[in-house]
C-alpha cells in the first residue's frame, strides 16, 4: 500500500510539473501574439535574437514567430542598364537576393552592397563597399571580406542576367542592416581580392559603377 501511495504521489508530481510547463508555454505564446499586434517593432527585434540564448522550451516558440523582412532596389543612374533586385530574410537566417538585370555587356560584373543610400551624384555617391567591421575585400565565401562583397553576376550574350545569391552578412534588420544602403553593379569582373592589383583588396578592381539602386523596405 505504501508503495502504491508513493507511486501515486510521484505521478501527481510529474503531472503537476508538466501542467505547469505547458501553462508557461501557452502564456509565452499568448504574450508574443499580443506583442505582434500591438508592438510590431518589438517582434522585429525578437526575430533577430538567437534562439540558443533561451531555454529549450522557448526556442521553438521564438522560431515560430520569426518575421519575414523584404526589401527591393530598382537599378537606375544609367540610361542603358536596368533591373530590379529583391531581398528577403526570415528571422535571423541568411538573406536571399534575387534579381534580373538588363543591358550589361556579356561576362562577369562585380556586384556589391555599398555603404550609402545616396545617389545625388549617381552611383559615385554611394560610398565604398559596406564594411562595418573593417575587413579587406574578398570573395563571398571568404572569412576576410566586406559584408557587401557579393562577388560577380554572370551576364549572358543577350546582356541579361537572372541570379540568386544567399548570404549571411547582409541582414535586413539590426545594427548592420543594409536597408537604406545601395546595391551597385560594376563594369568589370571583381577579382575577389586575389588579382594582385593595387585595388584588389579594396574594390576587387571591378571598374566603374554602371548601375545602382537604393535598398528600401518592401511591404
Amino acid at each position: 500500500m505504501n508503495g502504491l501511495g508513493f507511486g501515486f504521489r510521484i505521478s501527481l508530481g510529474f503531472g503537476f510539473i508538466i501542467g505547469l510547463l505547458t501553462t508557461q508555454m501557452v502564456m509565452v505564446v499568448q504574450l508574443l501574439i499580443s506583442l505582434s499586434t500591438r508592438y510590431s517593432h518589438l517582434i522585429c527585434d525578437l526575430s533577430s535574437l538567437q534562439p540558443d540564448h533561451f531555454p529549450p522550451f522557448l526556442r521553438g516558440v521564438l522560431r515560430s514567430h520569426r518575421t519575414m523582412v523584404k526589401a527591393v532596389a530598382v537599378l537606375g543612374a544609367s540610361p542603358n542598364v536596368s533591373g530590379t533586385i529583391y531581398f528577403t530574410q526570415e528571422g535571423d537566417g541568411p538573406t536571399t537576393v534575387t534579381g534580373t538585370i538588363f543591358g550589361l555587356k556579356p561576362g562577369l560584373h562585380g556586384f556589391h552592397v555599398h555603404a550609402l543610400g545616396d545617389t545625388t551624384n549617381g552611383c559615385m555617391s554611394t560610398g565604398p563597399h559596406f564594411n562595418p567591421v573593417g575587413k579587406e575585400h574578398g570573395a563571398p565565401e571568404d572569412e576576410n571580406r566586406h559584408a557587401g562583397d557579393l562577388g560577380n553576376v554572370n551576364v549572358g550574350d543577350d546582356g541579361t542576367v537572372n541570379f540568386t545569391i544567399i548570404d549571411k552578412q547582409i541582414p535586413l534588420s539590426g545594427p548592420n542592416s543594409i536597408i537604406g544602403r545601395a546595391v551597385v553593379v560594376h563594369a568589370d569582373p571583381d577579382d575577389l581580392g586575389k588579382g594582385g592589383h593595387e585595388l584588389s583588396k579594396s574594390t576587387g578592381n571591378a571598374g566603374g559603377r554602371v548601375a545602382c539602386g537604393i535598398i528600401g523596405l518592401q511591404g
